[in-house]
Parts: structure tokens; sequence; C-alpha cells
């Protein structure tokens, strides 16, 4: 006997409904595998400026050396291109810091390259970064929430990064933190490795190509007499660090004590030249002698806070 009850057609409708359905499935399905999947490169320029010159040339001072940021870049999209082989590249974001945010020389030429975006935070008076982390925090999260990129390539070491990291986690997107070879130890914070999808590190002879040195004008190491002593040295570094407390004023200085050991690039250059007039020798190439210098600097600063 034949079911043709009304129980029968509401099957049969329910049938036909599930096929749309599966159809219209495959149908979304086939276009989400045509969308390529989407990348950006994020890069703290001050890292990268500290990291890639004391790599190459000994010092993280931007003064003592040039840095093809043009040829840098371009290494970083190759590279990406290699490791996100299935995706397109949204663009690079170049982030730095400039008194007053007004693009220097150099950061408007960066600007003007082709899928490149620069993002300025501010300098304080040390020549510190201010408000960088919170510029890359931003940008990850809100293209990771718009579904923008799926991959994020982090140039960076900071440990406030972790934050942007975890957002961008958050909305699906996976972050993948690049670094520079340290000479010595690490130079990017242990919670924002353990915090990333996967890391990956660049040496000396990826960095090199892009990273000159400029001619000294400071104190040549002649060879003419001996060497100051790592205790000559130390007392330097700790007169400076008095007459920088008197010159340059308490604040400024109690702004240096959360990064100890290490000192912005800037801050160590000033701190260099300062001691080789004193010392009346060179002290470059000779960085046992360099930390002996930071840690009478630092050690005296202790000592008045």
């Amino acid at each position: 006997m034949n079911d043709t009850g009304p129980h029968h057609h509401d099957q049969d409708a329910l049938h036909e409904r599930l096929d749309l359905t599966n159809e219209l499935l495959q149908r979304v399905l086939a276009e989400v595998s045509k969308t390529p999947s989407t990348h950006a490169i994020f890069v703290d320029a001050g890292y990268v400026y500290a990291a890639a010159g004391l790599l190459v040339t000994g010092t993280e001072d931007r003064r003592s050396f040039d840095l093809d940021a043009e040829g840098l870049i371009d290494a970083f999209i190759d590279k990406a291109r290699t490791i996100f082989a299935d995706s397109r590249l949204l663009r690079v974001y170049w982030y730095d810091g400039a008194r007053r945010r007004i693009h220097t020389t150099e950061q408007q030429t960066i600007a003007e390259l082709p899928d490149v975006k620069v993002r300025l935070g501010n300098l304080n008076a040390n020549n510190q970064q201010k408000g960088v982390d919170s510029l890359i925090r931003t940008d990850l999260e809100s293209l990771a929430r718009h579904r923008a990129i799926s991959d994020a390539a982090l140039v960076g070491g900071d440990e406030d990064l972790v934050s942007a990291v975890e957002a961008a986690q958050g909305y699906g997107a996976r972050v993948h933190l690049w670094g520079i070879e340290a000479g010595d130890g690490r130079n990017q914070a242990e919670p924002l490795l353990w915090e990333v999808d996967s890391s990956r590190t660049f040496d000396l002879d990826f960095c090199r190509p892009y990273v000159t040195r400029r001619p000294v004008t400071t104190y040549e190491d002649d060879g003419g007499g001996p060497m100051p002593s790592r205790e000559d040295v130390r007392f330097v570094g700790a007169q400076i660090a008095a007459a920088w407390l008197v010159a340059r004023g308490r604040e400024s200085l109690a702004d240096l004590l959360p990064g100890q050991p290490y000192l912005p690039g800037s801050v160590d250059q000033d701190l260099l030249v300062e001691a080789e007039r004193l010392l009346q020798r060179s002290l470059r190439g000779h960085a046992s002698l360099r930390r002996a210098l930071r840690d009478g600097f630092w050690q005296h600063l202790q000592a008045q806070y």
C-alpha cells in the first residue's frame, strides 16, 4: 500500500530543504576555498634598528649606521611569500617613533614604498618610543576581528606585545614572531615567545646586506698607550651618570630604570661618545669595557633612586 498521507509529504519537503541547504553549503565552501588567505607583516622599527645594528655593526645607535629599510622590507615580503605560500600580502606595517609624530625624511621615503604603511608613535626626551606597542595592538586586533588577515608576521621583541598577540588570536588569526639573532642572550621577551604560534630568527647573513656602518668620527683606537682598565671605565660611567643627573634632570633618567640593564640606543651612544671624550680613547670593539661603562652608569643611578 502506497503511503501518500500528509506525513509522507512532510518528509519529502524536509528532504528537499535538506538538499537545498546542502547545495548552498557546497556553494559557500567552494567560494571560501577560492578566497585566498591573507597575511600582513608588522615591523617594530625600533627593535629592527637596535637588533640589526647591534648584530652587524656592534652598536644600536641609528646615527652610527645606515639601514636599507626598502631592501629589508623586500626581504621580509619574500620570506613571507615562501612561508605563507597560498596567501596574499595585505601590506607591511612599519612602526616607528618620531618627535611630535612628524615623519623624518627617511620615514617619508619608507611611507612612499608600495604596500607599506608607516605608523608613528612619539619619541620622548631620551629618544624612547612611546605608543608604538598600542598602535601594533590596535592594527593587529582590528584586522583579525574583521577577518582581513589569517596570518600575522610580527617582527619585534617587547613583552608589551603579548596582549596584541592574544587579541589577534582571539579572533582566529595565527601570529608568527620573527626576530633578529642576538649576539648573546635573547632580544625577545620569553612571554612573547610562549604566546605566538611559531617563531623564527634571522641571522647575520640575512641582515648584513641591509646594514652599513657610517665612518667613525670619534676617537680612533690608534693603539697608543695601554687601554684603560675596567675599573677606570666603570668610574667614568658613574661620573657621566652624576653629570647627567644635574644636566638632564632626575625625571628623564628615572625613565631609563625600567629598561635596566638595557639603555635605549641613542642614550647608549651618548654615553659612549662622552666616555671616549673623557678617556681620550675609542671603546669601539671593546665589548667588555663598554659593559663596564654601562655597569658604572647603572650603579650610580641605582644609588640615587
